[in-house]
Parts: structure tokens; C-alpha cells; sequence
């Protein structure tokens, strides 16, 4: 049973070690690892794939399966060792004092059970609780993750609710016994940013009222700065520093958090003057770590013969509250030193016109019930009068939500599918009605896609050359096998990866390299026109300065058009030089990226702003967080698309937000708003982001 007497830290790691054995070796996961969490404290966990995050949150559960083994060290939960618990003891801890969130919530509910019974289920059964109390309780937590129409949440089953409702239930679920400790494994990697926000405010607000402990991974740092009181860097399987949030963040100690923050898009970094600053070469695999630092092979400071001679501890910091690092020179390096100068380019001015769509309207006819082909035909309005320019040279984000359209709309310029109505001009020539099988070559090698995820666009069983070479061959670049060999290497070069790699096969490739051959071959037929599909989300953050930075130098020497589809606003204000706002299908606001980060604002242009998790302690951001979620396209709202959603729809007078779509309003010249805000009210928004003075 649980012990309300208690007053020591919830959770104390010390020197843990984890190792995985396989026929071949024993691969260790988890070297050395200590940290502690005290009661009601949130410990961020941070570090790139592979670094051991997750790891150490399954050896908390006591559940690393078959071949896992905790081979050193000791997990104290409460004060007792988890490690000497019989399976029963584990059971009873488990779910009631311990919970845990996992990254996709429809692995943590049964999809035929409805929900009230999977909430009631946990104190029925940890707790011995009647199915009358367990009923009140579930409608007390659905309510607390504010949850619209809880008895009707109770009552449904998982497919019914969208993917931050179900979120939100999972959450309800590991917070139905009141746990005294919170695991969450990169719990909002799946939602969309407006989403995000709204769960870690949620998240945070729930583990003050229930005085709960958290332990929250991520790889998000702006994410672990708005949740979190402390934070611990791990990389390659050890804790490479630790302390508190501004500690670490504002006076860092170890040469691979200063790389990490480098890295990442923060306000005031710019791709032309002030370019990001990629992390040298690769992570190490877990047999093949270096002598002494595991960081030592990328690290700017290595001194050899002292930071490869043997096994490095961690070091307290002094004059910080328990701040620590795992480096041999970290008093000797200047930490306030500027950063080397990347090298800055000049701003490519965008050339003439290459791509124009005029009301472009994208309808798909479903039957209302799909199974069975029977009933009334229902219509989705994935895009509706989309129109807008692309120049050469230049980048277009086009941002929004899941479902606002932006893929539809990827689809319909690529050919996958044709449009309903307007016109797509490609170098004044259209294509909208074209499907892509009746499409020339030029154009298809014009207009090319680098997908979000690379591992589903490379063929398993060819390899990186030979795929390459096909891409070549379809759009009739190089008369001779030799000569397209020869391109595809030079295609290898561009995209900086060793020539030695047109022999290796997909699966030998990091996400990042396999990403760097899905750009080569977007680019084997000279595209035109680039468009870009989130290239970036599932790649690990120092990788994607690397990315983002290949992209934009082969859009200098190739003068392409980049169409950046984004919901990550930082890496959007880095990159872009015009952003395109997009909501249920319309375009809500498009300027030049300067115009769109600064009022006056489309109002959900403002509350993506707010959502957008910065990790710099100087930033101060308004708060606007959106109730309910995006409106289905099948039944969009009369009136407004935004109108159920808008913190600002009280400011227009009658009901005109509710039965009148708003027209495009030009508040500068390039910078367009779709509201029916008077342009006064426009005029008094207040900035979202403020960088506090130095």
C-alpha cells in the first residue's frame, strides 16, 4: 500500500547502468545514470534518438522485456529498490503510484472498450473502489483534461475522438489513482502544435493540483523549458550535464548542450547572416563509443590523450544548485565566447514568378457511409479558392494543423490528384487538370517532393546509387548507364554524403543520411519547384540544421523554389522568406515572414505564435491557448472556418463572424488577413513573442 508519510525524494536514480544482449553482444543502452526527482518536481529528460531517454523511464517501469537487464546501479522509488520487488509488489505500484504516458495514444487504449470503462477499470482494480465512486471519479478527471461533453467522452469508444482527444484520456487514465510519480515519453510528438500546447498546459496545471512528480522526455528543449523545473542533457546512453532549467539553459556546461542549443532556430537566428550551426559528424552506435568522452569525436574543445584516456565523471558546478557536468575542461572553456562565425551568404532576391494558383477549389465526394458505398454522398473541402505566387529562388511555408489542407493542396500541384476548380500555372502554363501519369517529364522533373518521413519513400532492396540512377533514368538525364553514374555521384557530393554510400542499402542509413538521398532525388531532374513536407519532424534536432541548411544552399546554386509544409513556426521564421497561414482549408493570412510574425495577426495566426514552445529563458510570450479542435472538413462552420475556435469573434459586431465567410483584407503591401476584424482592432494586437533586453 501506498505511504502518505513520506517526505524523501520520489525517485532517486544512482548510477544506473542498462545493457540489451543480443546472440552477438551485449549492447549497453544506459551507462552511469543518475538523477533524482523530488516531490512535485517535473525532471526534463532531453537528448537525441538513441541517447537512452526512453531506456531509462522502462527500467523505472521495470519493464526492458526479454533482453533488457539493469546490470548496474539502483532505481529507488519511495525510497525502496524497484529492482528487489517480486512481480506483485511491481503490480501493485504500477499504474496506481507510478504512471506512465506513451508517445502514440492508441497503443495505451483498447479500441473496444468505451472509455468510461477503461478509466473505471484503474481504481476498481488498484484501489478495490465501487463502480459507482470509480464512475464519479472518471467524470472528475475527463473534466480536469477539459474535455467537452464529459459523459459523452465516457460514452464513446477510441476511434470516435480525434488524436489530443485520446491524448487527453490517456492522460485522465494515469492520473485516475493520483500517482506519485508521471512518466511522460515524448507525450505530444503526434499532435499538432495549437494541441501541444493546450496538454502541456494541462500537463503542468495537473501536477500542481495533484502534487504530482513528472518525468517528461523529450527531445523538444523548448518544450521541457515551459514544463519542467529541472532538466538532465543524456547523450549516448550517459547524463552529460544537469541542473535546473536556467542553470542549464542560461550558464551551460558541457560542450554538447552548448552544440544542442546551436542548433536549434531561436529568435534572431537568420539563414543568410546568422546561420545555424550543425553538429560535426554522427552519433555514435552503442558498440562502437569512443575511449573517454563519448562527445569527444564532435566536440570543438577535445584535447586528445586527456579526454579519451579513461572513464569521465560527472562534476559538480560550483556556486549552482545541484548542477552538474560531465566534462574534464569545463572551467577552462569559455562559455561566453561568440560563436564562431558560420559563414554568412548573401539574400538570394527571389526572380521572376515560376508558380501561380488562382482560386483553387480541392472537393472529395465520401459516401456518408463509406463501408458500405450506401447513403447520401457528403462533400470535403480540403482546399477552398486557395491563391497565391511563387517566385524563384524563393522559400514559401505554407503552415497550419493537421487537416487545414496543406497536403491536399502538395498533392494536387504534384499531380496525385486534380483539382475541382481555379487554376495551377506553371510557368504560365496549366496543370491542375493534369493527373501525373499524362504529365511530360520536364514537368514531373519540375515539380518534385522531399516526403516527411524518409524511410517510406527508399526502396529496402535497392541501393542509395541505384535509386538515384532510376530517378535519373525516368527523367532522361544522362545518355549513357556511365554517365548517369557519374551525375548520381556529383547528386552525392551535393548533398554531402560520402560517394562510398551509392553502394549501401537503405537500412545502413541514419534518418538523416536516408533524408539527404530523398533530397538528391528530388533534385536528379533539376526540380523547379521543391516541395518540402515537414523534411525535418522526424529527424533528430542536430540533424536538422544539417537538413535545413543543405536545403537552402542547393536553393541558392539552383535558384529552386522551395515550398516549406510546416507546423514547427521556429524553424518556419528561419527558413521562409514569405509564410502562408492556412485553416480548414482556406488561406487565413500570407505575408512576408516579418509581416506574419508581427501584428497585426490573423487571430489563429496569433495562437499558433503562442503555441510554438521557444527554448530561450529571454522569451516572453503572450498566452492564447484555443478551446475544441479543428472542425471536420466534411462539416465545416457557416460563416468564419475559424469562427468556433476565435478568442477575438466577440470584437465584431452582430453575428457576421457565424454567416459570412470573411474577405481577404490587405493591411500592407504583400500582407493579406482573412477576417472581418475592423482594421483598428487589427491594428491594436499586442506581439506574441517579446525577446526580453539583455
Amino acid at each position: 500500500m501506498r505511504d502518505e508519510s513520506y517526505t524523501g525524494p520520489i525517485l532517486e536514480i544512482e548510477n544506473l547502468s542498462i545493457s540489451f544482449f543480443t546472440r552477438l553482444r551485449e549492447i549497453p543502452a544506459v551507462m552511469d545514470f543518475s538523477c533524482t526527482v523530488q516531490p512535485g518536481e517535473a525532471m526534463g529528460l532531453v537528448g537525441e534518438s538513441g541517447c537512452g531517454k526512453s531506456t531509462v523511464a522502462l527500467g523505472v517501469m521495470q519493464d526492458l522485456g526479454v533482453n533488457g537487464r539493469i546490470v548496474g546501479g539502483s532505481i529507488r522509488f519511495k525510497g525502496r529498490d524497484l529492482n528487489s520487488m517480486s512481480a506483485a509488489e511491481l503490480r501493485d505500484i504500477r499504474g496506481s503510484e507510478i504512471a506512465m504516458i506513451y508517445q502514440e495514444p492508441m497503443a495505451s487504449l483498447n479500441p473496444a472498450m468505451r472509455i468510461g470503462k477503461q478509466l473505471m477499470e484503474v481504481p476498481m482494480i488498484h484501489e478495490g473502489v465501487s463502480e459507482k465512486e470509480a464512475y464519479a471519479r472518471a467524470l472528475e478527471v475527463v473534466t480536469d483534461v477539459r474535455l467537452p461533453d464529459p459523459e459523452r467522452m465516457l460514452n464513446s469508444f477510441p476511434h470516435q475522438l480525434s488524436g489530443g482527444q485520446q491524448q487527453r484520456i490517456v492522460i485522465a487514465m494515469a492520473l485516475m489513482s493520483k500517482p506519485s510519480l508521471l512518466i511522460l515519453d515524448e507525450p505530444t510528438t503526434a499532435l499538432d502544435v495549437t494541441v501541444e500546447a493546450a496538454v502541456v498546459q494541462l500537463v503542468k496545471d495537473l501536477g500542481e493540483k495533484y502534487g504530482t512528480s513528472m518525468l517528461f522526455i523529450s527531445h523538444n528543449l523548448g518544450l521541457v523549458l515551459e514544463t519542467c523545473d529541472r532538466i538532465c542533457v543524456m547523450y549516448s546512453g550517459e547524463a552529460v550535464e544537469t541542473g535546473s532549467i536556467e542553470d542549464v539553459f542560461d550558464r551551460m556546461r558541457h560542450p554538447y548542450t552548448q552544440a544542442l542549443f546551436r542548433s536549434i532556430p531561436l529568435p534572431g537566428a537568420d539563414k543568410n547572416a546568422r546561420p545555424l550551426v550543425a553538429i560535426p559528424g554522427n552519433f555514435p552506435l552503442p558498440h562502437e563509443r569512443p575511449p573517454g568522452c563519448n562527445f569527444g569525436p564532435r566536440c570543438d574543445y577535445f584535447e586528445a590523450e586527456r579526454c579519451d584516456a579513461g572513464d569521465i565523471l560527472m562534476a559538480p558546478v560550483s556556486g549552482d544548485d545541484r548542477h552538474g557536468t560531465r566534462c574534464l575542461k569545463f572551467d577552462e572553456i569559455d562559455w561566453d565566447a561568440p560563436i564562431a562565425a558560420s559563414i554568412a551568404t548573401e539574400k538570394t532576391e527571389p526572380g521572376q514568378v515560376v508558380l501561380k494558383t488562382e482560386k483553387l477549389k480541392k472537393y472529395y465526394e465520401v459516401a456518408a457511409s463509406a463501408l458500405f458505398g450506401g447513403g447520401a454522398h457528403k462533400v470535403v473541402k480540403a482546399n477552398e479558392t486557395l491563391s497565391f505566387e511563387a517566385r524563384e529562388s524563393e522559400t514559401l511555408a505554407i503552415v497550419g494543423e493537421s487537416g487545414c489542407g496543406k497536403s491536399t493542396f502538395a498533392k494536387v500541384l504534384m499531380g496525385l490528384e486534380t483539382a475541382t476548380s481555379g487554376r495551377i500555372l506553371l510557368d504560365n502554363k496549366e496543370i491542375q487538370d493534369t493527373p501525373i501519369e499524362e504529365r511530360d517529364t520536364k514537368t514531373v522533373s519540375n515539380i518534385q517532393m522531399v516526403f516527411q518521413n524518409p524511410f517510406d519513400t527508399l526502396n529496402p532492396s535497392m541501393t542509395v546509387g541505384r535509386q538515384i540512377m532510376r530517378a535519373l533514368e525516368i527523367f532522361g538525364v544522362g545518355r549513357t548507364e556511365d554517365a548517369r553514374r557519374e551525375h548520381m555521384l556529383e547528386l552525392l557530393d551535393l548533398v554531402k554524403l560520402p560517394r562510398e554510400f551509392a553502394t549501401r542499402m537503405p537500412r545502413q542509413l541514419s534518418g538523416g543520411q536516408k533524408q539527404r538521398v530523398g533530397i538528391a532525388r528530388a533534385f536528379a531532374g533539376g526540380a523547379r519547384i521543391v516541395i518540402a513536407d515537414e523534411p525535418v519532424s522526424a529527424l533528430d534536432v542536430s540533424v536538422q540544421a544539417a537538413v535545413t541548411d543543405l536545403l537552402m544552399e542547393i536553393q541558392r546554386n539552383e535558384k529552386t523554389t522551395l515550398l516549406f509544409i510546416s507546423h514547427d513556426l521556429s524553424i518556419v521564421r528561419y527558413l521562409a522568406d514569405r509564410v502562408m497561414v492556412m485553416y480548414l482549408g482556406h488561406v487565413v493570412e500570407i505575408g512576408t515572414t516579418d509581416q506574419v510574425f508581427a501584428p497585426p495577426y490573423h487571430p489563429y495566426t496569433e495562437a499558433l505564435l503562442s503555441a510554438v514552445p521557444i527554448a530561450d529563458t529571454k522569451v516572453k510570450k503572450k498566452h492564447v491557448v484555443l478551446e475544441g479542435d479543428i472542425p471536420s472538413a466534411m462539416n465545416p462552420p457557416p460563416g468564419c472556418p475559424f469562427q468556433t475556435r476565435c478568442n477575438w469573434k466577440s470584437k465584431v459586431p452582430g453575428n457576421r463572424c457565424e454567416t459570412e465567410v470573411p474577405k481577404m483584407v490587405t493591411t500592407a503591401e504583400g500582407h493579406q488577413i482573412k477576417c472581418h476584424l475592423s482594421r483598428e482592432e487589427l491594428d491594436s494586437m499586442e506581439p506574441v513573442i517579446q525577446i526580453a533586453a539583455e
